[in-house]
């Protein structure tokens, strides 16, 4: 019920009113009969909006759905190789919105450890960036789930940022 100029302009507003808004969307690729031109839409789309994130996947039938049964399928070549650039397109956009958060202190929720690194807490940002945030090496050093930091954002990925606590 909307076009892509609609969804634009929604997008423009809030981040006219909120410019730190994380905006994020979810895209399946090669739906049945999918043009050619319609994926590269997608494409420009994502570059255009400059997403924070995108959940994507290809699409692939379910039992008792009408698109299940379409003659006009997507080859599975092709769903992979949609799937592999816009993956790609979507980790190039996200590294690039996250490096606004270099070098700022944003307000941490955490959420547990960082399950690869034992030195490491985990949360979210207000923006719900993933964030990791190195334990200060005192002694004393006390936390619990749902506790806050403030935290110096001091590395930003495709898909988290890293920090320390600041005093």
């Amino acid at each position: 019920g909307y076009t892509v100029d609609k969804y634009k302009k929604i997008i423009e507003n809030i981040r006219s009113l909120m410019p730190d808004a994380s905006i994020t969307a979810d895209a399946i690729v090669a739906f049945p009969g999918e043009t050619e031109q319609q994926y590269q839409d997608t494409l420009k789309l994502i570059t255009e909006i400059g997403f924070d994130q995108v959940m994507t996947a290809a699409y692939s039938p379910r039992p008792n759905t009408p698109a299940a049964i379409w003659d006009n399928q997507i080859p599975e070549g092709v769903k992979k190789e949609r799937l592999k650039e816009i993956n790609e397109l979507v980790d190039r956009t996200s590294r690039k919105g996250n490096q606004r958060y270099l070098n700022n202190i944003e307000s941490v929720l955490i959420e547990g450890l960082n399950p690869k690194n034992a030195s490491q807490m985990m949360g979210r940002t207000r923006t719900n960036r993933l964030t990791f945030v190195e334990i200060p090496k005192n002694i004393d050093f006390n936390y619990s789930l749902g506790d806050e930091f403030n935290v110096k954002i001091t590395k930003a990925r495709s898909f988290s940022l890293s920090g320390q606590i600041c005093n």
